[in-house]
């Protein structure tokens, strides 16, 4: 009799991985929360049970999430650009499947991948680091962009603590994650051209997802990019006149088409209108300036397309 063949079994949960800690890890539980999502974590603290929604967490270093997402241990994950990018372009380096990919922008954990060179130097652009020895914790992405510039320069791996080599003399230069260039500048060094422009993101597999995990990624990615997009929303809600109208609809560049609906039997017309962008003071005067009156500004709680 042959042995019984061992099926994988399939799962009907999705797993998103993020990080466990780090600068990435509150803000990326706090915007999965804000998607309607609660979990029961495990005593270990690695791996959260979904209870509103059948999506759990996994709670991972960073530099793995690409990896688990590749290998379908995870189905999405939250991660930096810069992380993501520098494994997907090892692998095409490597003549190998690139499987990862950016799905959404998520809006925080902001930084630059940049080249920063001694305070003395005078930059006059990429060519002067030919020859040069270049210090970084991302040697793809860097050498993705010498390549580009048509740069020949030595590149030096380092794990961590790249803005002292050259005061050590280990490099010339550092390619290195910049926020807010204080680290630089107490090592003598100065941003002189970015790279990259890195936040977190939302990876996912290139493939389609399995039958029984695409109706779940539909659901989060929707509620996703419901939060997102009402994130610095707000609902303006006015009156104005019909001839009103003419002036007061070009200061709304950033909102939908507006909702309205007549007002007694003098031309007047009620008003509301979803901004995308910050509603101040300076604007709200504009509007009743150009006929707007009885303007109230109110936050949106949740939206869904």
């Amino acid at each position: 009799m042959s042995p019984p063949i061992q099926m994988t079994p399939v799962r009907d949960r999705l797993r998103v991985a993020i990080q466990k800690n780090g600068r990435l890890s509150e803000p990326a539980r706090a915007l999965l929360a804000s998607c309607g999502l609660s979990w029961r974590e495990s005593p270990d603290k690695l791996f959260c049970y979904g209870e509103s929604a059948p999506v759990d967490l996994l709670l991972v270093r960073d530099d793995d999430i690409p990896g688990l997402i590749a290998s379908g241990l995870c189905d999405l994950g939250v991660v930096g650009r810069n992380v993501l990018g520098e494994q997907m372009s090892d692998l095409r380096a490597a003549n190998r499947d690139a499987s990862v990919s950016e799905l959404r922008a998520l809006g925080f954990g902001g930084c630059k991948l940049s080249i920063a060179v001694p305070n003395d130097w005078t930059w006059t652009g990429p060519a002067m680091l030919s020859g040069k020895r270049l210090a970084t914790s991302y040697p793809a992405l860097l050498r993705d962009w010498l390549d580009a510039n048509n740069v020949q320069a030595d590149i030096v791996e380092l794990s961590g603590s790249v803005e002292i080599a050259p005061r050590l003399g280990q490099a010339d230069a550092i390619c290195d994650l910049v926020s807010s260039g204080a680290t630089l500048a107490a090592n003598q060094l100065k941003p002189v051209e970015d790279i990259l422009q890195s936040e977190a993101v939302l990876a996912g597999p290139v493939r389609d997802f399995d039958p029984a995990l695409a109706g779940i990624a539909e659901m989060l990615l929707r509620r996703l990019d419901g939060v997102m997009k009402i994130r610095d929303s707000k609902l303006l809600m006015f009156q104005a006149s019909r001839a009103a109208l003419a002036d007061v609809l070009p200061l709304l560049p950033d909102a939908e088409p507006p909702t309205m609906y007549p007002i007694g039997e003098d031309g007047m017309f009620a008003m509301q209108a979803l901004c995308h962008g910050v509603v101040t003071w300076q604007r709200l005067e504009e509007l009743k300036r150009a006929g707007a009156r009885g303007l109230m500004v109110l936050p949106v709680e949740r939206m869904l397309a």
